[in-house]
């Protein structure tokens, strides 16, 4: 069976009132630019549907990239035809060869969109499914839990039938929310918090803290890797590396051992509040979660916050570890953070955390060396790259 069209729906932007073409409009955009390698497809949008117009593309490469796009509800591949019941007839019954197995059931379930139409649904119903009977052999009708639920539904300009829904992400469309900078450690846990920041629509930009020598080009290229898969939700990421060697110096020299974590997380939101700023971005995303480790304690928290007053999102702050890892394995990032390439988070990390740090503690540690100074010559020196979803195979050999 050729199917020739895609029908696409939309989830949660039917809800958006005066706003839903704006959300409608960010949808296609992000469509057509996970889609970009297929330039013969057409595009064609009503108020709650969009449809893909194939044009001899192949559905099933086209079918798999479209399960990653957030914004859309579901989607199914479709035939379309004339809103004449003849066509219809034809067009349900080619649809339903191409696809029965001996002993498969089927029913129709028509919508009548197009309220001008002669049929009403249930003349529809019974039309399409009595054609089919007449013209298959062992096919049976079975209106509760067919094998086959061949949908129709007629509107004005066509009529399209559809046979199977295939699930989409959901969400909004990425962009639709603002942006935002993530911190991205290397670890397990914040590709998956810049994912669901992704699925609420934010557009992100990426920062990593890079300290040479005591991290290697590795763990540079395992923070590449990460990005990367998340281009297949959100399409191009910036990516910001920071040099921090120097600032983990200064604190390991002046900071007490035990709140040497602390401050090293001060002087990261300092440094990411400033790249958020230059960026016009709205917030700061991180993968924490709550009473994870000795940082992420509601009295560190407090601690580390008082460097900036902008928002910082925590998409993971009520999940355990092991929700988390559901997550990384699903969106194609667990693997990669597993590589055993250390980050600047962990190569410092002190036997004995605070994890009940006392703001004004840190901040007299902090005052005896000028931190401006040195966060702003980080940010002077930052390396920025545009990680695309091309990048993938020219990475893959390195490992």
């Amino acid at each position: 069976m050729k199917f020739d069209h895609i029908l696409i729906r939309f989830g949660e932007i039917s809800t958006k009132g005066r706003n839903r073409k704006k959300f409608v409009d960010r949808l296609k955009r992000n469509i057509r630019e996970v889609l970009a390698d297929y330039p013969n497809l057409g595009y064609e949008s009503t108020r709650d549907r969009l449809y893909l117009h194939l044009h001899d593309e192949d559905h099933e490469v086209i079918v798999k990239k479209l399960k990653s796009i957030f914004g859309i509800q579901s989607f199914s591949l479709a035939i379309k035809c004339e809103s004449e019941i003849t066509k219809i007839k034809e067009s349900a019954l080619e649809a339903i060869k191409s696809l029965y197995q001996p002993n498969d059931t089927f029913k129709v379930t028509a919508k009548r969109a197009n309220k001008q139409f002669p049929l009403d649904t249930n003349e529809l119903n019974y039309q399409i499914g009595s054609h089919i009977l007449k013209n298959t052999d062992d096919l049976t009708v079975d209106v509760k839990t067919p094998t086959i639920n061949l949908r129709v539904e007629v509107r004005s300009e066509a009529t399209y039938l559809t046979c199977y829904d295939y699930k989409g992400a959901g969400g909004l469309p990425v962009g639709s929310s603002g942006k935002a900078m993530l911190l991205l450690s290397g670890g397990i846990d914040s590709p998956v918090a810049g994912y669901l920041s992704l699925k609420r629509g934010v557009e992100l930009e990426v920062i990593h803290f890079f300290s040479p020598p005591y991290t290697s080009e590795r763990a540079k290229q395992k923070v590449i890797d990460l990005t990367q898969e998340l281009t297949a939700f959100g399409g191009s990421i910036k990516l910001h590396i920071v040099p921090f060697t120097i600032i983990q110096e200064k604190i390991q020299a002046q900071v007490p051992e035990n709140y040497t974590m602390t401050s090293t997380r001060r002087m990261m939101l300092k440094i990411a509040d400033k790249l958020r700023e230059s960026r016009q971005a709205l917030a700061l995303i991180t993968g924490e979660s709550l009473g994870q480790v000795a940082s992420q304690t509601l009295e560190s928290m407090v601690a580390i916050n008082d460097v900036t007053s902008t928002p910082i999102l925590r998409p993971l702050i009520t999940m355990d570890k092991t929700e988390i890892i559901e997550i990384a394995k699903k969106i194609g990032t667990h693997d990669i953070s597993i590589r055993p390439f250390e980050d600047c988070c962990t190569i410092f990390t002190p036997a004995n955390p605070k994890t009940k740090p006392k703001l004004q503690k840190v901040s007299r540690f902090e005052s005896f060396v000028d931190f401006d100074e040195l966060v702003d010559e980080a940010i002077n020196n930052v390396e920025t790259i545009t990680v695309t979803k091309e990048q993938k195979d020219e990475f893959s050999n390195l490992f």
